[in-house]
């Protein structure tokens, strides 16, 4: 096996890996929704962290063997393994929305990463790195700080949260193409700075994540880091690393078209999410604060005497008693009332 085909095989195996992750963690959120960001206390979180990491090392391993054009394409396969592994390990079936979103985030993330063009590897510097990690952080604390305030919006606060986890697993990235540079240049030592920033925003990355599940399902939130992970860490190539796309100008508009692409198949993923979670909050019959209504039969008839056997009773009386017997309405299911009058001593039938 040459090393472009084991470049290949771990990729997908990575993808695989991360889409189980993804499983596990969304399942993990809705059994825990009062620790939305480390449920640290069950083994589901554990699990999900585990195949998370494994899927990193072998991405990395990949990266080592294969070029980044191919790997990082492939990475996007995640969002496609997922649909069908979700349907089968979780029997939860994606609508024909979300597959149509997923294939086009798919299509346009894929073309995007094609169309980065290769450049001789290189390197940032100590102050670079630092302006890079500390704008990053302030982005991602913006971005968390409006989230908070979208409470109500299930669908775009798990966005907003799974924009800021893609942020931050693009710049652990960054951070390690840049220590795989440098590795054979500086002394380990000189590499802390750069492995602390990676442990941080991959660390953030995880739990943000992980916020972004809860009350959003899966498509959407696995959709956005998909996207947003690689489109952050080229944008980080093109300014900073000298990275251009492919083609000129007309690979530049081929880009623009892929990323709107994406941008399509993300807006289809998260307006299925929204339509749902706006039936979910249609009640359903007879539920609520409704009360029941009346029987088949109709309500029945209040009891009381019988008003022919109350006439009887009044008409043997004298007429001085029966006068000074009250007018007793006597309900029935019929719209007509009838009504005793005690002055003519007979009852009455009033519409």
């Amino acid at each position: 096996m040459n090393a472009l085909t084991l470049s290949v095989v771990l990729s997908l195996v990575s993808a695989v890996l991360y889409a189980g992750g993804a499983i596990w963690q969304e399942q993990v959120a809705r059994d825990n929704p009062d620790r939305p960001y480390a449920p640290m206390r069950s083994p589901g979180w554990w699990g999900a962290i585990t195949l998370n990491g494994l899927g990193a090392l072998l991405h990395v391993v990949a990266l080592a063997f294969g070029p980044l054009s191919l790997v990082q394409p492939l990475g996007a396969l995640t969002i496609v393994f997922v649909l069908p592994m979700a349907a089968v390990l979780v029997h939860r079936k994606a609508g024909a929305a979300a597959w149509r979103g997923a294939v086009l985030a798919t299509i346009g993330l894929a073309g995007l990463l094609a169309l980065t063009g290769s450049a001789d590897s290189q390197s940032l510097g100590s102050v670079e790195r630092l302006a890079l990690a500390l704008s990053t952080v302030g982005a991602i604390v913006v971005v968390v700080a409006v989230a908070q305030t979208a409470q109500r919006h299930p669908a775009v606060r798990s966005v907003l949260l799974a924009t800021a986890a893609g942020v931050a697993f693009g710049m652990a990235s960054v951070f390690t193409k840049t220590v795989a540079v440098d590795v054979s240049a500086h002394a380990a030592v000189d590499q802390l700075p750069s492995l602390a920033a990676i442990g941080v925003f991959a660390t953030a990355g995880v739990l943000l994540s992980q916020a972004s599940y809860r009350g959003a399902g899966l498509t959407a939130p696995l959709a956005t880091v998909t996207v947003v992970n690689p489109v952050a860490a080229a944008a980080v190539g093109l300014t900073m690393f000298g990275e251009t796309f492919r083609y000129g100008w007309a690979g530049t508009v081929l880009a623009l078209g892929c990323g709107a692409l994406a941008a399509v198949g993300l807006v289809l993923l998260t307006t299925e999410r929204l339509g749902r979670d706006a039936k979910a909050k249609v009640p359903a019959p007879g539920g609520g604060a409704e009360f029941p209504g009346p029987p088949a039969g109709g309500l029945p008839s209040p009891k009381g005497p019988d008003p022919e056997e109350r006439g009887a009773v009044l008409r043997s009386l004298p007429p001085a008693a029966a006068a000074r017997q009250p007018s007793l309405p006597v309900r029935h299911a019929a719209p007509a009332k009838v009504v005793f009058n005690a002055r003519h001593s007979r009852a009455e039938i009033r519409s």
